[in-house]
C-alpha cells in the first residue's frame, strides 16, 4: 500500500509538497536544484554568501505574520464604487510607463542591516502615491527614518514592525521627507548605512552585529530649512485590499501598495522570471512594495520592488506568481490615499 501512495505523490501536483526537497540555507545545491531539476518559472543565482545567514534573518522585518494579518483585518476593506472586471483592466500594467513623471517608481531603496522592510514598503508606496495624485507636481520623498524610529505603535524599529500600523500612523501623525542613507535629502534622511547584502555589489559589506534602532528625533537636519511639523505630509485614509481583481484595480487607479509575505529560503536566490515557492524552509515575514502586474510566458505575476538595494534579484525588483495568494502575498495588502 505504501508504494502506491509514494507513486501517487510523485505524479500528483496536489501532493508535491510531500516530496519537496529541503536544503541548507544559501547552498549551491539549492541553486542547482531550482535551475536544473525543478520544473518552475524562475531562475536562481547567488545573491548572498553562505556566511550571511544571520544577516538574512535580520532583514526579514515582519516578526509575526499571523499578528500582521490580524492588524490588516482591522483596517477598513477598500470597496470600489465601480468595480472593474479583469476584462476591463489592462493585461499588463507598469506604473513606470503609466506615470513617467514619478521617478520614485524606478527607485530601489536599501534598508541596510536592519529589519525595517515594513517601513520601507510603506514609505515607498506613499512617495509614489503623492506624486501620482498630484500628477507629478509634488515630489515628496517620504522618510523611512521618521516612520521606523518614531512609530512606536508599529512595532520595534530595526527588529521589525507591521505594515498596517505604518499606514494608520501616516494618517494619524503624518511623516516628514527624507532620502536614502548619506543623501542629505529632506528633513530626515535614513541613518542606517547602505551595505552589500550580496556577493557582487558596490558598497561596504553589511556588519556582523545587529544595528540598533536610532532614536526618534522630531527635528529636521540643520541644512533643511523647513521645520519638522511643517514638513509633515499626511494620509487621508488607510485601508486593506483583498482579491486579485481588486488589487489590480487599486494599482491601476491609485498606484503602488504595500504587501507582506512569507519568505522561504529559495526566494533569497531569485534572479529572474516569475517566482513561486519551489523548495526550502520558511524563514520569516517580509514587507515589500507591489507596483504593477502582468503576464510572462503565460504566467500571471505581480511586479514588486524589494528594499535590498539594486544588486539583489532583477535590479532590485522581482516578479511573483499572481492569483493564488503565493506565500500569502495577496492576504496582506495595505495602502491609503495621501492628502494633497
Amino acid at each position: 500500500m505504501l508504494k502506491y501512495c509514494i507513486l501517487f505523490c510523485l505524479v500528483s501536483p496536489a501532493f508535491s509538497w510531500l516530496i519537496r526537497p529541503d536544503f541548507g540555507l544559501l547552498s549551491d545545491d539549492h541553486i542547482n536544484y531550482i535551475n536544473h531539476i525543478a520544473d518552475t518559472t524562475w531562475k536562481a543565482g547567488r545573491n548572498f554568501l553562505p556566511s550571511e545567514q544571520t544577516h538574512v534573518r535580520r532583514i526579514l522585518g515582519v516578526p509575526d505574520m499571523a499578528k500582521s494579518e490580524f492588524m490588516v483585518s482591522q483596517l477598513p476593506r477598500k470597496d470600489f464604487e465601480k468595480r472593474l472586471k479583469s476584462s476591463e483592466l489592462p493585461e499588463n500594467f507598469d506604473p513606470r510607463v503609466q506615470w513617467p513623471y514619478c521617478p520614485s517608481l524606478n527607485e530601489i531603496r536599501d534598508q541596510g542591516d536592519c529589519g525595517s522592510c515594513w517601513a520601507f514598503g510603506a514609505v515607498e508606496a506613499m512617495t509614489d502615491r503623492i506624486c501620482i495624485k498630484s500628477k507629478g507636481k509634488t515630489q515628496f520623498h517620504v522618510s523611512a527614518e521618521d516612520l521606523m524610529t518614531c512609530c512606536h505603535i508599529c512595532g520595534f524599529g530595526c527588529s521589525g514592525g507591521y505594515p498596517a500600523m505604518a499606514w494608520y500612523y501616516y494618517r494619524l501623525e503624518g511623516l516628514v521627507s527624507g532620502g536614502q542613507y548619506n543623501s542629505s535629502e529632506g528633513c530626515q534622511p535614513y541613518e542606517i548605512p547602505a551595505c552589500d547584502h550580496h556577493v557582487v555589489g558596490h558598497l561596504q559589506p553589511c556588519g556582523q552585529k545587529e544595528m540598533k534602532t536610532p532614536k526618534c528625533k522630531k527635528v529636521c537636519e540643520d541644512s533643511y530649512k523647513v521645520s519638522y511639523s511643517k514638513d509633515k505630509h499626511y494620509g487621508s485614509d488607510s485601508y486593506s485590499v483583498r482579491g486579485e481583481e481588486n488589487i489590480m484595480q487599486e494599482l491601476v487607479q491609485n498606484g503602488p501598495v504595500e504587501a507582506a509575505f512569507n519568505v522561504y529560503s529559495d526566494f533569497l536566490n531569485y534572479k529572474s522570471g516569475v517566482y513561486q515557492h519551489t523548495s526550502g524552509s520558511l524563514l520569516g515575514g517580509h514587507a515589500v512594495k507591489i507596483l504593477g502586474y502582468g503576464v510572462e510566458n503565460a504566467t500571471k505575476y505581480w511586479l514588486v520592488a524589494n528594499s535590498w538595494n539594486p544588486d539583489w534579484g532583477d535590479a532590485g525588483f522581482f516578479k511573483i506568481i499572481r492569483g493564488r495568494d503565493e506565500c500569502g502575498i495577496e492576504s496582506q495588502i495595505v495602502a491609503g490615499e495621501p492628502k494633497i
